[in-house]
């Protein structure tokens, strides 16, 4: 029986297991953007060089978070990236909040205002729309489940007061949280935060669920609609 042909030697593996090697001895801290996209390539394309396509993606998105935030079939429409490297690529910020959400652990405690908005932060790494959370807390303010309500478009996402309700019943919530996030940047609550907010706490009051805090997240960044008086 004929032995099967083994893939042609790959000119770049040394270069490749260099590049790892660095990574694993000094940290990415000093790599460039296209350093570390070249690195992550690695593990989605491993018989071909990724630096002159790590080079073409940073060209495109105008840098590495802005490929980590493209959508997958923007990334399919590059030329040299295929399913199994747009699904790697487009899967790295999903992995990241999962990071983060896991490093918090169970029955967090929310207890003052700095923990909350991290909390928050972690909630919409890599969110590239608008999504609107709802924080169900038992009576010692500790986090039962953060629900997902929704999901919208890069500047809005639309919100039911009955879906918020249901939710909040569901989790036997005894207060509840709101927070949802301004992809494109900006902190200011908008009007339309403003009225939304007063009109859950109403909804939510009538069935004895109070509402402690609204947090608005851009980026790394929060903002508490009850810390800044807006709530009421």
């Amino acid at each position: 029986m004929a032995e099967k042909e083994k893939p042609a030697k790959n000119i770049h593996s040394g270069h490749r297991e260099r590049l790892k090697k660095r990574a694993l001895q000094e940290g990415l801290d000093q790599f460039d953007d296209h350093q570390v996209l070249e690195l992550l390539l690695f593990y989605a394309i491993p018989y071909r060089d990724t630096n002159e396509l790590a080079h073409r993606l940073i060209q495109q998105f105008g840098g590495l978070s802005g490929v980590l935030d493209a959508e997958y079939r923007q990334l399919l429409d590059v030329k040299g990236v295929g399913p199994n490297a747009a699904s790697f690529l487009a899967l790295i910020p999903q992995i990241c909040r999962s990071y983060q959400l896991s490093k918090w652990g169970d029955r967090l405690l929310f207890d003052n205002v700095y923990t909350l908005g991290e909390y928050c932060v972690s909630l919409f790494i890599g969110c590239a729309y608008e999504k609107f959370y709802l924080l169900c807390l038992d009576n010692q303010n500790r986090l039962i489940q953060a629900v997902l309500v929704n999901e919208g478009t890069i500047n809005e996402v639309s919100v039911y007061p009955r879906l918020v309700v249901e939710k909040a019943l569901a989790y036997k919530a005894n207060s509840v949280v709101l927070s949802h996030n301004h992809p494109g940047g900006s902190l200011q609550a908008s009007v339309g935060d403003v009225k939304l907010t007063k009109r859950l706490v109403t909804v939510l009051n009538e069935i004895n669920i109070s509402v402690t805090d609204h947090i608005i997240v851009s980026g790394n960044r929060y903002i508490s609609l009850a810390a800044k008086g807006m709530m009421f």
